[in-house]
């Protein structure tokens, strides 16, 4: 029996020749199908059921009047009208957050959202702006290390905090402090008990990757190294915890800021100062066109509270 959600596109399902009126909805639910290559995973992702979501991305389609997936025993996979729309999916989900973003900050003027990634704190900096505007709305926001700048594009968050590599088009950036880079290794690594290491030791040593993100591979990874060389390849992670699972259990090392405090989160990690390479950089970033009064004042208040060590508000 033939399943309906996997049957033609007729030509005539997308009706007369005019634009379509597209659901939003629709539109990302198959942004995450494309990204699943899974209607099972994808639903999970969604909270939807699957028979659902099936019927939901078929809609999609004949609004469309072209068919976008194809089901295989493996999975999914994208048709070329498909692979076309993808990016205007994604597009046209970007232009819709953005503008009831801009439309809710036009409403709210005295609204500052601050976004911060792993284990940096802008707590001082927030204090002291509610000080200086009591009536304001400050809120603080944790991201993952891969969404912030996505978050502040977005409007998600107003200006943020985050560390290096980081694009910067689009975006005013103004770097804070530096963190010394360090060696995280399980408590039985053969280098723990070294004050130090360098490169030269951890040459044979597997080191985490991430995928699409080349910027990121090459700084955490020192990849080429200074002689050419290239890092050893290591398994690919995307969280912060799969990352220190996999050192934990001894399949490979990382790179790190030195402030990100890993030995304090899990009992069974180490730090090891890695010397002969340059520091990691806290950048305050913001969106380059904002011309807020808030986000102006934040900037200064974190450029003179947000140092890296223990500070004191000042005016």
């Amino acid at each position: 029996m033939t399943d309906p959600a996997s049957a033609p596109v007729p030509a005539s399902a997308a009706g007369p020749a005019s634009a379509p009126d597209l659901d939003l909805r629709l539109v990302r639910y198959f942004t995450v199908v494309a990204e699943q290559l899974h209607f099972g995973r994808a639903a999970e992702i969604l909270r939807v059921a699957q028979p659902s979501l099936s019927r939901q991305i078929r809609r999609l389609e004949q609004e469309l009047g072209a068919r976008l997936l194809d089901r295989t025993p493996q999975g999914s996979r994208l048709t070329e009208a498909g692979e076309v729309f993808l990016p205007h999916a994604r597009a046209l989900l970007r232009t819709a957050t953005r503008a009831a973003a801009q439309t809710r900050a036009a409403a709210e003027p005295s609204r500052l959202v601050v976004g911060y990634t792993s284990n940096l704190i802008v707590t001082p900096a927030v204090r002291e702006l509610r000080r200086r505007h009591p009536d304001a709305d400050v809120r603080a926001v944790h991201l993952a290390w891969d969404e912030s700048r996505t978050a502040l594009l977005d409007h998600r968050v107003d200006v943020l905090l985050a560390r290096l590599p980081l694009g910067t088009d689009e975006l005013e950036v103004t770097v804070l402090y530096e963190e010394p880079r360090v060696l995280v290794v399980p408590l039985d690594h053969r280098l723990v008990g070294k004050e130090s290491v360098t490169l030269d030791d951890i040459a044979d040593e597997s080191l985490p990757r991430v995928r699409e993100d080349a910027a990121w591979n090459s700084f955490w990874r020192i990849d080429p190294r200074p002689d050419g060389s290239r890092a050893p390849e290591g398994p690919l992670v995307r969280a912060l915890e799969d990352k220190f699972e996999l050192i934990a259990a001894g399949q490979a090392v990382a790179i790190v800021p030195g402030g990100l405090g890993t030995d304090r989160l899990r009992p069974d990690l180490t730090t090891i100062p890695l010397h002969g390479v340059e520091p990691s950089h806290v950048v305050l970033a913001n969106r380059a066109d904002d011309r807020s009064r808030l986000v102006a004042t934040f900037r200064k208040v974190a450029r003179a509270l947000l140092t890296g060590g223990s500070s004191t508000t000042r005016d």
